[in-house]
């Protein structure tokens, strides 16, 4: 309940209407979040079979 109460506080200091811009900067940050993760993961993987 306090993550809606914040997400309404902020939607109404912003002077829009709606949560729209709110929700759109956090799917851009999940999305590079994620691009971020994967590259973390999958960086130690692409030196494994050089080693001759």
């Amino acid at each position: 309940m306090h993550a809606a109460t914040t997400l309404a506080a902020t939607a109404a200091a912003s002077g829009q209407p709606g949560a729209g811009p709110v929700l759109r900067i956090l799917l851009v940050v999940a999305v590079v979040g994620a691009v971020f993760l994967a590259w973390f993961l999958l960086r130690g993987y692409g030196d494994k079979g050089n080693n001759d």
